[in-house]
């Protein structure tokens, strides 16, 4: 099977990491979607909100529920796997040494990824991804490379729009997802809560890559950020969350992880989206 450096890999997937980096970049909204959860209600849908794009590190949400369902996770600490030499580390300390189910989720540990996707090889990702319609459920891989397993979500052969991301979130929270409901709430329990202001907490992962040119070279000035999840309000009707899913694309070379600004910019804006949200919508259409 084909490998990829760590080095490029992390270009690939993040850029230049620099902690403590801006957060404020020149990128596109190409779609914020929020949907009432339990009534399926479409409250908002702007932009291009079924065009297919990587789904870069957001796939780490489909696949926990695949892995709690095929038993290769069995809870929020098992199993714990350990770095070794030659698997991307470019995330720093975070990615070396022993890493569970939580960790990997939190910091995004690509490698984590890489070894659950090769135990659970492609006939599976692909059947269960295609029951959960979360994109076109392709784990080829780089056409030419058989490197599915290693990066088929990152800028690669897998590719999710937004109102699927939404259809399967929307499916995860109401256990209504092809799988077990320990499998689902297992996945869904690991996603990190934030604080976004004014009693909201909003739950939910990042993903950032870069697109190939005709060439094969990656273009860092068009980098996707995505971040997808769900918002709770304090003092609101118990239960009641909304998916939200907002998109954007780089216009301009930037530093950092365009999820990471994705994310920081989306926190900042949602007391605003927030306020003017319908009180109810049309249905999201679909089968989860």
């Amino acid at each position: 099977m084909a490998r990829i450096t760590g080095t490029a890999l992390a270009i690939l997937v993040l850029g230049a990491v620099v902690p403590g980096a801006a957060t404020s970049a020149q990128a596109g909204v190409l779609c914020t979607m929020v949907i009432e959860s339990a009534s399926r209600a479409v409250l908002l849908e702007e932009g291009e909100c079924t065009r297919r794009v990587t789904p870069a590190s957001t796939f780490k949400v489909p696949l926990a529920a695949i892995g709690y369902e095929e038993g290769v996770l069995s809870g929020p600490h098992s199993p714990v796997w350990t770095w070794a030499k030659g698997e991307v580390d470019w995330g720093g300390d975070p990615w070396r040494g022993d890493v569970d189910p939580m960790h990997w989720m939190e910091y995004s540990v690509v490698w984590y990824s890489q070894r659950m996707a090769r135990q659970l090889g492609r006939p599976v990702l692909e059947e269960r991804t295609r029951a959960l319609g979360f994109g076109n459920a392709d784990f080829s891989g780089d056409p030419g490379k058989d490197n599915g397993l290693e990066r088929a979500w990152i800028a690669s052969s897998l590719t999710v729009s937004a109102r699927e991301q939404a259809l399967f979130l929307t499916g995860l929270l109401n256990r209504t997802l092809p799988l077990s409901e320990n499998a689902q709430a297992q996945a869904e329990a690991l996603l990190p809560a934030l604080e976004a202001g004014e009693g909201w907490t909003l739950t939910g992962k990042t993903g950032g890559a870069y697109p190939r040119r005709a060439d094969g070279s990656f273009d860092r000035s068009r980098g996707f950020g995505w971040f997808v999840g769900w918002a709770e309000a304090k003092g609101s009707r118990e239960g009641r969350r909304l998916v939200f899913v907002r998109l954007v694309q780089d216009e301009t070379r930037e530093r950092g992880s365009p999820g990471r600004r994705a994310r920081a910019a989306f926190l900042k804006e949602w007391p605003a989206i927030a306020k003017r949200l319908p009180a109810d919508g049309p249905p999201l259409s679909g089968k989860n």
